[in-house]
């Protein structure tokens, strides 16, 4: 699948917020996904593993050195350095109200999912509990894989906001 151009080109600034990763190569897939739709991944500690890992290389191919994440001590510091506004939050969590298709359209979005275990803090849901999403899925499954997850977020943030071409 080629995409004629990226979120960069459009205007459309993406970044996903991965808050205590505990899963290696989901990381990696998420990195090279971030890295084929032109979004920018920041990473929350504690992660579940080290950066220098040879899986988390090896998930996101001979892209991850491309990847280069955004690594935070917490996630209030990041919202000190980077910024967003409540509008342009998109917390995602299988016990939201709200489907991801009502996701606003917005130039600048931040996609934050919580670790493969334990999902988003609480405190993290109430502060914006106004910009909650699941991704709905029927019963058969308790979840998604974190990377399948995050995929479906940003490229329909990428559609809604008007960055995804047709595939040739």
């Amino acid at each position: 699948m080629n995409l004629d151009t990226s979120a960069a080109d459009e205007g459309l600034e993406r970044h996903v917020v991965l808050v205590a990763p505990e899963i290696h190569w989901n990381t990696g897939n998420i990195g090279r996904t971030c890295l084929g739709a032109g979004a920018r991944l920041h990473l929350i500690r504690p992660l579940g593993f080290s950066l220098d890992s040879r899986q988390v290389k090896r998930a996101g191919l001979d892209y991850w050195e491309r990847v280069s994440p955004g690594i935070w001590d917490s996630f209030d510091a990041f919202c000190h350095a980077l910024k967003p506004e409540d509008t342009e939050m998109g917390l995602f969590t299988k016990g939201a109200d709200r489907s991801f298709w009502e996701m606003p359209a917005r130039r600048r979005m931040f996609l934050v999912f919580g670790s493969e275990t334990g999902g988003l803090p609480e405190a993290m849901l109430a502060r914006f509990n106004r910009a909650c999403y699941r991704i709905p899925i029927t019963g058969e499954i308790r979840s998604l894989n974190l990377s399948t997850a995050v995929g479906i977020a940003l490229y329909e943030s990428l559609r809604s906001g008007g960055a995804a071409a047709p595939c040739r």
